[in-house]
């Protein structure tokens, strides 16, 4: 399928028809500004539309991983589980398409790869992979902090005779792995969800594990009417208390610090959370990211907890995670993932112990041992938060390019805005709560303040908007210290980058929560946009 004809020139041009860059579209819309949307895909649905591995499933309860801007929209979608599934939010996200008329606006298989920002015409020249050139006035970057599928550099790979699938690129067609010998390479969130999915299937199993990590179970069930209309009828108020809470999503937040209860009453709230299941096990007690005794009460039951669910101790120790505090990597929820190592198919690979040193065209050779293997699936995560921007060549003023600027790491003014880089806006990028939050909670409130900020442009008269170096900096910095105010840091996770070898290793995401970001983000605004140098085009004229 080839690129769908578009304007030469637009106002706005969004890259990524994902949640974000709907969302964009409808506001420009709104606004009367000309939009349009590169999609690299063939479809809406950003993550939701590449992720189709078996047991892709959205860790945010259905009723609150949904738009709030249309109570329309709110009111007559019906989800069908506590947590949806893909097909299900893929679904969601064309009914959108479809409700909002946004597909005449969106060109699908049109994959960005270069922007230049020329300072003459203060607009930039976009180039898409088919060699279409388009100008515009904003750029906008909806490319989502999860879209960058990534490959381990394994010796081999191109010698394996069978297939080989990555759960961030997974076939469109599904893949029924029935009768055969599966390698599963990674134990990340993907992972977890995939494997005791593809075991109902394989008739052997083998899972690769470097790192263990933490996963609670999702108790997902069927979507009771009672529950739906309990959140349809109270929407407004439920909204606005999510968009205050830290990670954006509204659930019961323990104040109490988990030391200042006795032993007993923490491991009572501690099973309460586990049997409810969620994300939310981690607000049972006010300060589990920043005390690491507290923090080491949790991880000890989650810990318990795995030993008690599955049955060989030898197996059960590899999955156990002893080198991060819990929560300071993303924490998993699951459907019944440690019981699958009980099923006398599936097998265990400590890679610590045995490392993968090559890959055959039989399979997988891990610590001497040939691991003889039909098809591959590496669940190995993504270049997160930064390799989609810099896989497009982006230059700034001067012709700079981002890939230089953020050589050391990504470096932004609210996770919104480069210095350098003019009228070039990114959402939920590093430096924002991003995938530390509920990201539609996040992604719309990126897209009110970037419309707001292009109206409040259009209305004074001005053309260009771009962060000092100076608020950028204090920024970074400002990200940074908080960070280090609680346990993040002390994990080797892909919010620090660590997953990807070379990568610069900077704290990406925004730790001081939704709530928070948001009211920085707001008084920045109602000040009329302090840390950032907004410009008419004859001031320009005029300097020069």
């Amino acid at each position: 399928m080839s690129e769908r004809p578009m304007p030469d020139t637009t106002e706005v041009l969004i890259i990524g028809a994902g949640f974000a860059g709907m969302y964009l579209l409808h506001r420009m819309r709104g606004l009367g500004i000309a939009a349009q949307v590169l999609e690299a895909g063939d479809g809406v649905g950003g993550t939701w539309y590449w992720n189709r591995y078996p047991g892709a499933r959205c860790d945010v309860e259905s009723m609150q991983y949904s738009y709030a801007f249309s109570e329309e929209l709110q009111q007559e979608w019906d989800w069908s589980e506590r947590f949806a599934a893909q097909p299900e939010i893929l679904r969601y996200a064309n009914h959108v398409a479809d409700r909002l008329d946004l597909r005449r606006d969106i060109a699908f298989n049109s994959r960005a790869t270069a922007g230049d920002f020329d300072e003459a015409s203060e607009s930039w020249l976009v180039t898409t992979e088919a060699g279409r050139r388009i100008t515009t006035r904003h750029l906008i970057l909806a490319t989502g902090c999860l879209s960058s599928a990534r490959l381990p550099d394994i010796p081999g790979i191109g010698d394996f005779a069978g297939q080989i699938y990555h759960t961030g690129q997974w076939p469109h067609e599904g893949v029924d792995f029935s009768g055969q010998r599966v390698a599963v390479i990674g134990t990340g969130s993907s992972a977890i969800q995939a494997i005791p999915v593809i075991a109902r299937e394989a008739a052997h199993l083998t899972v690769f594990q470097r790192t263990p990590n933490f996963s609670i179970p999702s108790r997902n069930g069927p979507m009771t009417e009672d529950y739906a209309q309990s959140w349809k009828q109270d929407y407004a108020a439920r909204r606005a208390a999510a968009r205050q809470m830290r990670t954006g999503i509204l659930y019961n937040l323990s104040r109490t610090p988990a030391m200042e209860v006795s032993e007993a009453e923490r491991r009572a709230e501690y099973e309460a959370r586990w049997a409810a299941g969620g994300t939310a096990f981690m607000a049972a007690f006010a300060d589990l990211l920043t005390n690491r005794a507290a923090n080491d009460t949790a991880a000890e039951f989650v810990r318990e907890k795995i030993r008690g669910l599955v049955k060989k101790p030898e197996v059960a120790e590899i999955l156990v995670p002893k080198n991060h505090p819990i929560g300071t990597k993303r924490i998993c929820v699951d459907t019944a993932y440690y019981e699958t190592f009980n099923l006398p198919h599936v097998k265990l690979v400590d890679v610590h112990q045995s490392p993968i040193t090559r890959i055959t065209a039989e399979g997988v050779e891990a610590g001497g041992t040939r691991h003889a293997v039909d098809s591959i699936v590496f669940a190995t995560g993504f270049d997160a938060m930064t390799g989609t921007i810099l896989a497009m060549d982006l230059r700034g003023r001067d012709g700079v390019s981002l890939r230089d600027v953020w050589a050391d790491g990504p470096r932004t003014h609210l996770g919104l805005m480069v210095a350098g880089f003019p009228n070039l806006f990114m959402i939920t990028g590093p430096g924002s709560p991003s995938v530390l939050s509920n990201m539609i909670v996040s992604i719309e409130q990126h897209v009110d303040w970037v419309t707001d900020a292009l109206a409040h442009l259009r209305a004074q008269g001005l053309s260009t908007m771009e962060t000092t170096l100076q608020a950028q900096e204090d920024w970074v910095a400002h990200v940074n210290e908080v960070a280090h105010r609680t346990l993040y840091p002390q994990a080797n996770s892909w919010y620090m980058g660590a997953n990807i070898p070379g990568k610069p290793q900077l704290f990406m995401p925004y730790v001081g929560g939704v709530g928070t970001y948001r009211e920085i983000c707001d008084e920045i605004a109602a000040g009329g946009y302090p840390g950032f140098r907004l410009t008419a085009r004859r001031q320009a004229e005029a300097a020069e």
